[in-house]
């Protein structure tokens, strides 16, 4: 049985929390990366969890998480090693003249610059494993634009864009996809509705997917993203959609 490790990003609740969770029941180790911990993972799975307090949002703070070796420490010996980008932000919502400034490069420090720096450093980090997968957590707003999501849809088509060209570059034993796992309730979710639509028009899309029944459970996008994560053609496609 492979010695498999996992790091997790947003593990502190929703999506991020029901990976780990999967992973976990998989006998994988995992690192959770999040600005808060969770206690009720820690208090399920004990050691095989390990949680690193870090503000993704902050590139000095990650990159001193990063300087102090934490990454090498979890990783060394392992023979599978994986990334799972999931955390994000939706914030802000609205056209260009309502965006905090502030809140626009939170958002991009999170969605995309702390993805980025933690690929590479991953990467870095497993010169010896002998199968190493980085999964970033996509969405279907990284190939269609909706009013409002500015910001979100471009963070998300960059890390589609990023997969493709880390694929083509053949890392040796890497493969990579950029995911998108459908429309999940979340706390995201709640954000959604609770927007006005005069700063995203395509709202009531989003209620009628919530009163129709039609959003999925955290675990249940979890189980087919880390069916995904862990199958033999993860990376035959950077990116996907477990819909398809």
């Amino acid at each position: 049985m492979p010695d498999t490790r996992a790091i997790v990003t947003g593990h502190s609740r929703g999506l991020g929390e029901a990976i780990a969770r999967r992973l976990l029941t998989r006998q994988a180790r995992v690192l959770g990366v999040s600005r808060g911990g969770n206690a009720r993972l820690a208090s399920e799975h004990g050691g095989a969890l390990t949680e690193a307090p870090v503000d993704l949002a902050d590139d000095r703070a990650l990159l001193r998480w990063l300087d102090g070796g934490a990454l090498e420490r979890f990783l060394s010996g392992a023979s599978q090693a994986l990334l799972v980008n999931n955390a994000g932000l939706l914030q802000p919502i609205g056209p260009l003249e309502v965006q905090d400034p502030a809140a626009v490069a939170r958002a991009i420090a999170v969605n995309v610059g702390a993805v980025l720096t933690l690929s590479a450093a991953f990467v870095a980090a497993t010169p010896d494993a002998e199968d190493r997968r980085i999964l970033h957590i996509s969405s279907g707003a990284g190939h269609r634009a909706y009013a409002g999501w500015s910001v979100y849809c471009a963070s998300k088509a960059a890390l589609d864009h990023h997969a493709r060209a880390v694929a083509l570059d053949r890392t040796p034993r890497l493969r990579i996809a950029s995911v998108a796992p459908g429309v999940i309730d979340t706390d995201m979710q709640a954000e959604i509705r609770a927007t006005s639509e005069d700063r995203f028009p395509s709202r009531q899309r989003f209620e009628d997917l919530q009163r129709e029944g039609r959003l999925l459970s955290p675990d249940a996008a979890a189980s087919a993203v880390v069916d995904v994560l862990m199958g033999s053609r993860f990376g035959d496609e950077p990116v996907a959609d477990v819909r398809r």
